[in-house]
This record gives C-alpha cells, structure tokens and sequence, in this order.
C-alpha cells in the first residue's frame, strides 16, 4: 500500500485520514480530484525520497500544494499530494539588503507582518494575500494590485533551490555565459538539463520571442522566451521554473528580492457610469505612474453592500461605524442617480509628500474634463474599505453564493487597456447568451480583468456547456491578441486551451521541456502539458 511505503521512507507525516483527502480534493476552482495520500515532507531529503520513489513506481505522481488558493486546479491530483504549510514554512530577512529567504509553506500573511515593520515588501501579492502562501506566489508567478508599477513574482526571484527528477536539490540562478558553459560541461543530470534546454532555446530561439505574448502580464505556458538571453549570454533557469506551477521540479526555498514601501500613499477614487470612458481614462492617467489602477463593477459593489456585516467583520470593526463610512458614496450615487457601473481605484504611493501632492493634483486635473465622478479617499481607513471589497469579492462569492459555484472558468484573461471597451461587451453578450451572470473585477492599469459568473452545475449538460463557452471566449481573447491567464496560470482548468494561445510548434517545445526536466512525468501531470477537456469536464464539481 502506497501511504505504509510512505511511511516507512520519510520523516515527515503521511495522511489517508478520509477529512484529510477531500480537504485536499479541492482549492477555488471548478475542480474536484480526491488523492490517494496527501504527504506533508519535513526536509529536502524527504521529497528526494519521494521523488525517487516516485521516478520507480508507475502511476505515482507527485503534486505540490500550499495555500490551497489555486483557482485553476493546479495543487490537485489524485496521486500524492504534498502539503508545505507544515514544515517549509520558515524565512530569513534581510532588511539592510532588501532581500529575503522564503519556503513554499509561508503564508503570505505571516511573511508580510515580519516586513512591514522593516518598512519593505514583497509588492507582488495577489487579491488573496490574506490565505495565500509563497509557493502559489512563485509557482504561478503571481500579480496583484501594485503589478502595474512592480511587475509579476517572477521578477523578484534572485535564486530558487529545487528538487529535480533525478532526486537532487540544486540551486537555480541567472548564469553568465561562462557559468553556463561550465555547467554543459558536466557529465551528471544537472549538465545535460542545462545542454538540452539551452540547445533547445538556441535551436528555436526566434520562434520562441514571438510566441511572447504581447501583453503586460502572462502565466500561459512556460516563459522560454526570458530564460536565454543572447546578448548578454546570460541563462536563467529560474524564470523557466517561476509559474511552472510545479510541473518541472519542487521548489523548496528561494531568495527573493524586496522592496521599500513609499512613505506616503493616497487612492482616488473614480465612478464610471459605463465602461467606455474607462481605456482615456486610463491611458491619461498610465504617465503619472499611479502604484495602481484597480477596478470592480457594480456587481461586485453590490455584493460588497449586500454582505457589509462580512465586510466588516473582516476588518475588525463595528458594522454601523463602518457602514457610515459609505456615506459619501450615497451622496455620489444621488448624484449618477444610481450606483455606479464601474468603480476604478487610483493608488498613489511616493516617498516624497510633494510629489505625491503634485501627483494628486496631475490625476484630479486630468479628470476634470472626463464624465467620472471622482473622491479623494480622507485616510488610510477610508481606503481601506475599498480595497476590502476589492480583495474580498471572490470569497463573498464562493461563500454565499447558494446552490450555485462560484465559477473560475474564464476570470483572468489580459488584453491591452484600449482593447477592454470593445472586446468586454463582446465578453459579457457571450456569457449572458448561454445564461451565465458575472462580476468582474481586476487590473484596469493592465487591461487584466476576473469574470467570476456563478453557475449550478446541477443544471443539465452544464459542463459541456461550460467548455463550449470556454472555448469561444478564449478565440475572443486571442482575436485581440490577449492571454487566457494573466496570473492565475494553466492548471486542469485552461491547458487544453493553450492552443489558443501558441502554435503547434510552440506546444511542442513546452512538451519537450517538461520531458527534459521531467522525463518520467512524475512531476504535477496534466498540467502546462497534457491537460485534456475529457479530465476537465470530469472533474469538475457537481454541487
């Protein structure tokens, strides 16, 4: 029996507890997969063990989980689950270097508290910070509302230490050219992964650049096209294995770079009463270089008024005190005679007050001309209601949403900004077409939007439904030359789509890689690389 295996080969804690299994059958996706065992590795050694074990038992597959946040089924498997929150959850600051030493099992919550009062941050946290971990951070190469200044995870990682599929831990980290060449020297596992997937990059390499998609933010696929870099020699494996959603190796620790929080911040709050006026707006505001430019439609604000006592209970405070704090959006909605269609939030952050004084001024005179109302949020407080409704949407969604999921079936596509007017309409005739209503929030400095529609799966043929939508919306998105997962990534949920996305040669040389990495595919099957409609549908939850 494989869990008594288990047993006797780790240090670390092995589970077949039936609470324990379905716990793990699930994350916040459309998706339910039971594992066979769910491992909870205490050292590096242990997953060497396992990978080895792994690597000489057919049919054993090895799947990383950590915060559980994953809205693609990404940490599902019904092989062996491991669980970092556990053991792999300690970290290392170093303020003075702004720089850090993390493990997958840290939560994102527990992490932030220790920075902050260094003044510094990882500033790539997604809407679910709150319950997120560092794993799920790094392996899906995450975003989140200060991406438009900062970028995405993956830019923050100086080395990564991974467990490769010949049982061995090795540091990852950017190469020079010589460095590159004495690693190919090697006669072991380690130089040919490096001969192999350099050749294979060299070999392809104009392909590769122009299958990038041309969009600010992207976790589709493999990132190739940033691993090799012919003018300065450079090679960096760790860009390859940042959003590889663990398909490739398991990812035990990194050292990350961080950076220092502005002193000084303020958010301007912006009411649309449609979308149209919302790509101007932002392409006039995109030079000022707000920190960021969030967004939610009056579906989520409704949401967020409806479920105010859960608002703010998540806060921490009396509700009648915090339902007083919406007094000025009563007013403005008196004004627009009704709630506004679109809420856009302008955060700005600068060391210095004058300049974010100056900045201040620059946004409330760029809107002066534009049909937007407009409010200076008073305090931090004051600012934080908003960014409360913003980051708590989806979970009010999957918490209350009766009889009916929360869906992530299409809520992470990116287009460029002054594609959102045209292709959005488009987006939104297509799910009320088939009976599908959705509130969407998102990233509007990046064009990244969440369509989050609630569904009864116990509707008859949803799921072939479901996937027909699916497919439509990914040939919108690709008619507009977008991505289909700006930050959430590929998982059982969009793999079978990533056709959409790249050519067959494309796809060929991702199936390539997770065989030079990967030769037994022990690592996270089905997905990046073999994920099927058949497995998806099948899969997907029925209540």
């Amino acid at each position: 029996m494989i869990s008594k295996d288990l047993d006797a080969l780790i240090e670390g804690e092995v589970s077949i507890d039936t609470k324990d299994l379905d716990f793990h059958s699930k994350d916040t996706s459309l998706f339910s997969v039971t594992p066979q065992v769910v491992v909870y590795p205490k050292h590096a050694k242990d997953i060497s063990a396992l990978v080895e074990y792994a690597n000489n038992h057919e049919g054993v597959s090895l799947t990383a989980r950590a915060g559980g946040t994953c809205m693609t089924g990404g940490p599902l498997s019904e092989s062996v689950v491991m669980n970092f929150t556990k053991y792999f959850n300690t970290y290392d600051i170093y303020p003075g270097k702004l720089e850090a030493r993390v493990e997958p099992g840290l939560y994102y919550r527990d992490f932030e508290k220790e920075t902050e009062k260094h003044n510094i941050e990882l500033p790539t946290f997604p809407a679910s910070k709150s319950i997120c971990a560092l794993g799920g951070m790094i392996m899906n190469n995450s975003g989140g509302e200060k991406t438009l200044r900062y970028g995405q995870t993956r830019e923050y990682i100086q080395s990564m230490n991974v467990v490769l599929s010949d049982g061995k831990e090795y540091e990852l980290k950017k190469l020079s050219k010589q460095e590159l060449d004495e690693k190919k020297k090697q006669t072991d596992f380690e130089g040919d992964l490096y001969s192999r997937l350099h050749k294979l990059i060299e070999d392809n390499y104009d392909l590769i650049q122009s299958q990038k998609p041309q969009v600010s933010k992207n976790s589709a696929g493999y990132y190739l096209w940033d691993v090799w870099n012919k003018e300065t020699g450079e090679f960096d494996l760790t860009q390859l294995f940042a959003g590889s959603q663990g398909t490739l190796g398991v990812f035990t620790s990194a050292n990350m770079r961080l950076v220092k929080k502005k002193e000084h911040e303020r958010l301007i709050v912006l009411n649309f009463k449609d979308w149209k006026a919302l790509p101007e707006v932002v392409n006039e505001l995109l030079p000022i270089e707000p920190e960021g430019l969030e967004t939610f439609d009056d579906a989520t604000l409704k949401l967020g008024l409806r479920f105010m006592p859960k608002v703010a209970e998540r806060v921490g405070e009396n509700f009648f005190r915090f339902a007083l704090r919406f007094l000025p959006e009563v007013v403005i909605g008196l004004r627009m005679l009704g709630l506004p269609k679109l809420v856009v939030l302008v955060q700005l952050s600068e060391d210095s007050e004058e300049v974010l004084e100056e900045k201040t001024k620059k946004v409330l005179d760029t809107l002066k001309d534009n049909k937007v109302w407009v409010r200076v949020a008073k305090n931090k407080k004051d600012a934080e209601k908003y960014w409360v409704m913003r980051r708590e949407s989806f979970r009010l969604l999957r918490e209350h949403a009766t009889g009916k999921v929360a869906a992530s079936l299409v809520e992470d596509f990116c287009v460029k900004p002054e594609y959102v007017p045209e292709f959005l309409p488009k987006a939104i005739e297509l799910l009320e077409s088939n009976g599908i209503r959705a509130n969407i929030t998102g990233h509007a400095g990046s064009g990244n939007l969440h369509i989050i529609p609630l569904i009864d799966m116990k509707t008859e043929g949803m799921r072939d439904k479901l996937t027909d939508v699916a497919n439509k919306f990914y040939d919108l998105v690709a008619e507009y030359h977008g991505t289909n997962t700006a930050e959430h990534n590929d998982g059982i949920l969009r793999t079978p789509y990533l056709n959409k996305m790249f050519s067959q040669e494309m796809l060929d040389l991702f199936s390539e890689v997770k065989n030079i990495c990967d030769p037994k595919g022990v690592f996270n099957p089905g997905k990046k690389v073999g994920g099927t409609f058949e497995y998806m549908k099948s899969h997907m939850l029925r209540e």
